[in-house]
């Protein structure tokens, strides 16, 4: 069964939601509406309450890039996806297409996680990965990690995505807001909304691994 044909499914179980995203199903004859979910009572009303029509999945990317205010969103799982816009598509091939480019492979990593097949990576293994500028970043403690996810992710610092890597195959993450947060901006039960999951640490992430590996073996330099 494809990945589309899942998520038509999965909506015709009630979920309406992934992320900032309200995702409906025959609005003003259209078979999927998606918008902003801070937007979702005017998308239902004659003329979608004056929001800014889109139709098709092609200006996804582009509404997904910038917030509001013009900043660059530097990861997709950002809570500041701008508003006053709708998009209008015709089928679950579209619609797939467009929650892409707003959260890559989002709908794809939900339905393996239900499958069990799921390939979680963890820190340990990404830093190990990293060359040139980044190698560094493989020489922060466990102690600056953990501090780092509690620094820079979860919802308190505008990371809507469910962690679900640890630190090595040892050792999870301390128990925090962030490592504690299922994916699901807002209070909606979890059988209404696709999570955003985070299966392997961001770019974002591991720059900030770097920055403060850094500060650590400078710390230490000037102890000596």
């Amino acid at each position: 069964m494809s990945i589309a044909t899942q998520l038509h499914d999965l909506l015709r179980s009630g979920i309406h939601r992934i992320g900032e995203l309200e995702l409906q199903t025959n609005v003003c004859n259209f078979p999927y509406v998606i918008c902003h979910s801070a937007d979702a009572g005017l998308s239902t009303e004659s003329a979608f309450g004056g929001l800014e029509v889109h139709e098709g999945p092609a200006d996804a990317r582009e509404l997904s890039t910038y917030a509001e205010d013009g900043t660059y969103r530097f990861t997709k799982g950002q809570t500041n996806l701008k508003r006053g816009w709708v998009m209008v598509l015709e089928n679950e091939q579209d619609l797939l297409l467009a929650l892409d480019q707003f959260y890559p492979a989002c709908v794809g990593l939900f339905i393996a996680q239900k499958g069990g097949i799921l390939e979680i990576e963890t820190l340990r293994d990404k830093l190990n990965r990293q060359t040139g500028m980044y190698r560094f970043a493989r020489t922060i403690s466990d102690t600056g990690a953990q501090k780092l996810v509690q620094e820079i992710c979860g919802p308190a610092h505008q990371c809507a995505k469910k962690i679900l890597w640890k630190l090595d195959a040892d050792t999870p993450l301390d128990e925090s807001e962030a490592s504690r947060f299922n994916g699901i901006p807002g209070d909606l039960p979890e059988s209404e909304a696709i999570p955003l999951l985070c299966r392997e640490a961001c770019n974002h992430f591991v720059a900030e691994c770097r920055k403060a590996a850094k500060a650590e073996f400078e710390a230490k330099a000037a102890e000596a």
